[in-house]
């Protein structure tokens, strides 16, 4: 029997006092507030009180340290999965937000032509396929019980919208995708389908400095 439900949970805040866009560079790990998030999302699947069988997570280090409170409490050793990881972006190491932002610069302006695939980076559709894919495999990893998959925000927005069969161009302003939440999803038939969103870290949001890409 294969798993009956699959966790996708996203990193917490990371350590990022320039406020840039940290995509798939080393040395970005959680801050303490991060790390607190990171064991609230844990604590969450813990009280859920059901079976987890396996754990999956980004190479990165944000996820790996994010995965850690989770592998503890269940006795896991997590798997490294590239297909988990955050999507390449040609921004990466730049400033977003500000006066000196990376958008004012007339020299970046060609990286965003095609805000529908987006020009700037992976393309949405590559994004998602990816993430399905594990998920897939990660179905079928196990004899029942869940699996959580410790990614980041935009592969898990990628998965809720092709689940939901709408658009995989957006508004990053407007992900439903918070610091160290929970995706979890169910397999209906021959589909996976959205079961549930939690929040856990809902209560420390308000201190975070850096939630991401936006």
């Amino acid at each position: 029997m294969p798993a009956d439900q699959i966790h996708l949970v996203r990193h917490g805040e990371v350590f990022n006092p320039q406020g840039v866009l940290y995509g798939r560079l080393s040395g970005f790990g959680l801050s303490d507030l991060g790390r607190a998030m990171a064991q609230a999302a844990a604590d969450d699947l813990v009280a859920r009180d059901r079976p987890v069988g396996a754990l999956v997570s980004s190479p990165l280090q944000r996820t790996q340290q994010s995965a850690e409170p989770i592998a503890a409490a269940f006795g896991l050793e997590p798997v490294l999965d590239e297909r988990v990881i955050e999507p390449e972006n040609r921004f990466e190491g730049k400033r977003m937000r500000g006066p000196d932002g990376a958008l004012r610069d007339p020299r970046n302006w060609a990286l965003l032509v095609n805000p529908w695939e987006p020009s700037w980076g992976e393309p949405f559709r590559s994004i998602a396929d990816r993430m399905l894919a594990v998920i897939g495999d990660a179905w079928q990893s196990v004899d029942g019980g869940d699996v959580v998959i410790v990614s980041h925000q935009l592969p898990i927005w990628m998965v809720h919208r092709r689940l939901a069969g709408i658009s995989l161009a957006h508004d990053p302003r407007r992900r439903r995708c918070a610091l160290s939440s929970i995706t979890t999803l169910e397999r209906r038939g021959e589909r996976f389908v959205e079961v549930g969103y939690t929040d856990p870290a809902a209560g420390l949001a308000a201190q975070a400095t850096d939630v991401g890409a936006v």
